[in-house]
């Protein structure tokens, strides 16, 4: 019999999961595991389950946030011997789970985790940590990690938003140096990000256009410091609209990027709290991780899928 580690936060979003846990095992039995079910206790508990484990698993399926899923993965890369992961979103806003189309519904996101298809996708390397889909600084960076829960619970993105709102007279800004491919770029910014997502804070068109998730490249956006409340409101409509603005930002694709600052800034790695940093070096690990999406999306979050879409429409 095939063996299944379910690693969940109960406390994640409204506490959603916990009248469904029985539901959910059900289900992962139906699908011929055996199952051995592990409620987080505390912060990094899920990293040190993943990193820590002996027994032989088959497929490790976690439940909660995307602070929940970043802690898997990241145990799960310092393992020797990887296994797929499924996950059933539970958290505030879940962007990597809506990224590859992994179903909202919680049941039907348990059925994908053992019924799915296991997808190679790309994982960032940040310095000597992991990122799952994103590592940020700047401009809201520190929004998720400092909304209240009870907010988070209630309001959902509202509250996010509302948080954010309070930064906008009071800019932070900072000098650095950027270098990938080949190219330096130097500039004063108030928010840069790399992502691997179709989706940052519950915004779908605030990330470049075709992204894939194996392609070995992260999407690029640094944001230059607006002179004005014109030049702001410009860059928070471009963002919006999915507008590619070269006159207020940079936009480009990378797998390894170099940032260096005078001054320590802070970071947030999938909506949690990086560390401050004056260096940071990032890889685009591709293909490293196995992650279960419903077989009839693959084409659609993959670099050969996208190339054979092209193909087809230019015969």
């Amino acid at each position: 019999m095939k063996r299944l580690l379910f690693v969940y936060n109960p406390h994640a979003g409204k506490g959603l999961l916990k009248p469904k846990v029985s539901d959910i095992i059900d289900i992962f039995v139906k699908a011929g595991y055996e199952v051995t079910a592990y409620p987080t206790q505390a912060y990094h508990d899920a990293y040190r389950k993943i990193r820590e484990f002996t027994d032989h698993y088959d497929l490790v399926v976690c439940s909660g946030g995307d602070g929940t899923i970043d802690e898997v993965v990241t145990g799960m890369m310092a393992r020797e011997e990887r296994v797929p992961v499924g996950y059933i979103p539970t958290g505030t806003t879940n962007d990597f789970a809506h990224s590859l189309k992994i179903p909202r519904d919680i049941l039907a996101a348990a059925d994908n985790a053992v019924n799915g298809q296991a997808f190679p996708c790309d994982v960032g390397q940040f310095n000597d940590g992991i990122f799952v889909y994103i590592a940020a600084f700047g401009l809201f960076t520190d929004v998720s990690y400092q909304t209240n829960q009870t907010a988070k619970n209630i309001l959902g993105h509202l509250a996010y938003v509302l948080e954010g709102t309070k930064r906008l007279f009071n800019i932070p800004s900072y000098r650095i140096k950027v270098t990938h491919d080949g190219e330096v770029i130097e500039d004063e910014f108030i928010y840069g990000m790399v992502t691997n997502s179709r989706s940052v804070g519950g915004f779908r068109n605030m990330v470049g256009k075709n992204v894939t998730f194996d392609d070995g490249v992260f999407e690029v956006t640094l944001i230059k410091m607006p002179k004005n409340p014109i030049e702001l409101q410009e860059i928070i409509t471009a963002l919006l609209t999915e507008q590619t603005d070269g006159k207020h930002m940079y936009s480009f694709k990378s797998g390894h990027l170099v940032f260096e600052c005078l001054e320590e800034i802070p970071w947030t790695l999938d909506g949690e709290f990086g560390g401050d940093h004056d260096f940071v070096e990032i890889y685009n690990l591709q293909k490293q991780l196995q992650i279960m999406v419903p077989k009839k999306y693959v084409s659609d979050l993959s670099e050969a899928g996208k190339t054979e879409a092209e193909k087809g429409g230019e015969q």
